[in-house]
């Protein structure tokens, strides 16, 4: 083939055109005819990844617009390998050689150009040794512009450099796990995980499965990383398991499941394994390892970096955190981190208790810093960063490991996060009294103290779904089964479940009555509330309305004068009368209980306005419709001059205005 080129290197070869044999200096290679010949056949290479492939419609139109060199970069698992053997797999028709080279190391991208250069001329294949094969090839490079290559999974920059020396007329399209480093090389294409769409159509794609199977669940939990999906799906596909159950058992058995592959299927490629060669090639930075083990312990976004302060001076402490970035391990967003949570699952994995450890000491010693508790409530938002650390301890953690100041950590973090998020201060705070309980006994002050603060908060939260049994498990070791703490507890958990569990609430409710009456009495006012919650409920609505009346009139008797409990019976009773289509003495009692509080109160007392409002509301469910918005529009008078558009004012002018109706 006629041409020009030129030789570098020592002993090297240049060949502008034939040559019958080649002479290095101290001995001389005879080549065969054959050899000679370049074939003129186009030749492609790539590995079968491109079968299964979902997604990555913008990082494929970026490689489109592309020239030159461009480095595909991520997190390994990714699917940097894939997306490269996609687009390149529809570029074949363009060009005369597309050609893969995995190219973690110098020498196996000296190894794949060797393997060009023989799939170039097989009539070379044991007659040139290993460098003189990588020579032909790079001088067909550099004299050609109508290639393609990949080079997967590059460690460094720097190992392209020979390479790029030589060459530089085709398009060269890298892979790596490297995140940094690339601007004086090429164009860098960063890699994120899939979308909950596109993570479901993956894992269907080797395992079918639906929402119903857990697969959502599945797919969120594996952070839509699509190494761990492909590996769950196979596991899941051989198994004959659902998302599901793959889910529990990777809760059990984390190690085990992040280590399993496919019968047949590379034992590198798992998401155990994938980080391992990254973790080695930060050995010599031993601090970014403990980073990364204390960061598996935390959430998986929004981490201070302050936090790590504590690890080493300044300078150690930004070096290995900007290591760990340079190799995709973590993600910085300002004075934030975060890292991924399957990489954080396969840490926690193998960690032997020092990361857990440490992390737990981090946190402890910002609690032990006292930060203001004026600072806190005037700026809570300035500390949901650390609490979420502290709740992301408290979930990966058993209480088993809790020490005293985790305890009080837990304690501090729940009672930061106060009423704006209920479910996650309920998490922190039961937490924190099983320690007390625990390492201090049901009786200790602290165990006392953080039982009300639990109970507070859990009655502020209304409605609140997840209660945990345990909160009345914990009521009952300290205070025993009877206690009135207790039947409260019993009751407000039986609430909770109300939406989701009905069985189990009923359970609960029945057993309250039983134990109030035999422990406390009939007449006792845990009794009056238990038999009034169970009726409330729903689950004694056969219960005759007599004798309901019989327990309103025995609560007027027994308890104060405008005791709450008074207030909810006659709410019940006046709803049951409705029911059973006895609207006139429904009526009787609610307009009474309206002028009682409007006598007691004031017209505009809040107290004597809801009395007002379920009386309005009663009419119109009798449909009283007239005499509804006639007492609407009297409470709203009153309002007029007192108060400015509030809750009150709009319930009554939707009233006073026929916007309720008497299904309302």
């Amino acid at each position: 083939m006629a041409g020009t080129a030129d030789a570098s290197g020592d002993r090297s070869v240049a060949a502008g055109g034939d040559i019958g044999w080649v002479h290095t200096g101290d001995r001389v290679t005879v080549l065969p005819t054959e050899a000679l010949t370049l074939s003129t056949a186009r030749l492609v290479h790539l590995p079968e990844r491109t079968q299964l492939f979902v997604g990555r419609a913008r990082e494929l139109a970026l490689l489109d617009e592309g020239s030159d060199l461009q480095v595909i970069c991520g997190l390994g698992g990714i699917g940097k390998s894939t997306l490269a053997a996609r687009w390149a797999a529809g570029r074949t028709a363009d060009h005369a050689v597309v050609w893969w080279i995995t190219a973690e190391t110098p020498a196996e991208l000296d190894a794949g150009l060797a393997d060009l250069a023989r799939a170039m001329q097989p009539g070379v294949v044991g007659v040139l040794p290993e460098d003189a094969l990588r020579e032909r090839a790079l001088q067909w490079l550099a004299t050609h512009d109508d290639w393609l290559l990949v080079l997967d999974n590059v460690s460094a920059p720097a190992d392209l450099r020979p390479l790029l020396a030589r060459v530089g007329n085709g398009r060269i399209v890298v892979t790596s796990r490297r995140a940094s480093g690339w601007q004086d090389v090429g164009r860098a294409v960063v890699l994120d995980v899939l979308g909950p769409g596109e993570a479901a159509e993956l894992f269907t794609g080797v395992c079918d499965a639906d929402a119903a199977d857990g697969l959502d669940a599945l797919c969120a939990e594996l952070g839509y990383l699509p190494l761990a999906l492909k590996q769950a799906a196979a596991y899941c596909a051989e198994a004959g398991i659902t998302p599901r159950a793959y889910l529990d058992l990777l809760a059990a058995y984390p190690a085990e499941m992040f280590a399993a592959t496919a019968e047949g299927g590379e034992a590198g490629r798992t998401v155990a394994r994938v980080w391992q060669v990254t973790l080695d090639r930060l050995r010599d930075t031993p601090l970014a390892g403990r980073i990364l083990g204390v960061l598996a312990w935390w959430a998986p976004e929004g981490i201070p970096r302050r936090l790590l302060d504590p690890l080493g001076t300044p300078l150690e402490v930004t070096e290995a955190v900007r290591r760990l970035h340079a190799h995709s391990m973590i993600t910085l967003d300002g004075v934030e981190i975060g890292v991924h949570r399957v990489v954080q699952a396969v840490v926690r994995a193998g960690d032997g208790g020092e990361g857990r450890v440490k992390a737990g000491e981090l946190l402890v010693g910002v609690v032990h810093g006292e930060p203001p508790v004026e600072e806190i409530r005037a700026n809570p938002r300035a500390w949901q960063s650390v609490v979420a650390q502290v709740e992301a301890l408290a979930r990966y953690t058993e209480p088993d490991d809790d020490t005293g100041e985790w305890v009080t950590l837990f304690e501090w973090a729940g009672l930061v996060l106060g009423m704006a998020a209920a479910e996650r201060t309920v998490l922190l705070l039961t937490r924190a009294l099983n320690g007390h309980v625990r390492l201090n006994g049901a009786e200790a002050d602290r165990a006392l103290g953080a039982l009300r603060s639990l109970t507070v908060v859990i009655q502020s939260a209304y409605g609140y779904p997840d209660l945990p049994e345990e909160f009345l498990a914990i009521h009952i070791h300290a205070y025993g089964p009877d206690d009135p703490r207790t039947i409260e507890a019993r009751a407000t958990l039986a609430g909770a479940l109300l939406g989701s569990s009905r069985g189990r609430a009923e359970e609960l409710l029945r057993e309250n009555v039983d134990r109030a009456v035999r422990s406390l009495g009939e007449d006792a006012r845990e009794t009056l509330s238990a038999r009034c919650d169970l009726i409330a409920a729903g689950f004694d609505r056969g219960v005759a309305a007599a004798d309901l009346e019989l327990l309103h009139a025995r609560a007027r008797d027994l308890l104060p004068e405008g005791d709450g409990l008074v207030r909810i019976i006659e709410i019940t009773l006046i709803s049951a009368l409705l029911d059973t289509g006895r609207t006139e003495r429904a009526l009787a009692l609610s307009q009474a209980a309206a002028e009682d509080a409007r006598v007691r109160f004031g017209a505009t007392h809040p107290d004597a306005l809801i009395s007002g409002i379920r009386h309005a509301t009663a009419l119109g469910a009798a449909g009283e419709v007239d005499r509804a918005r006639e007492m609407a529009r009297e409470m709203l008078s009153d309002l007029q001059a007192s108060l400015d558009e509030g809750l009150f004012t709009h319930i009554l002018r939707q009233i006073a205005e026929g916007q309720v109706s008497s299904g309302d």
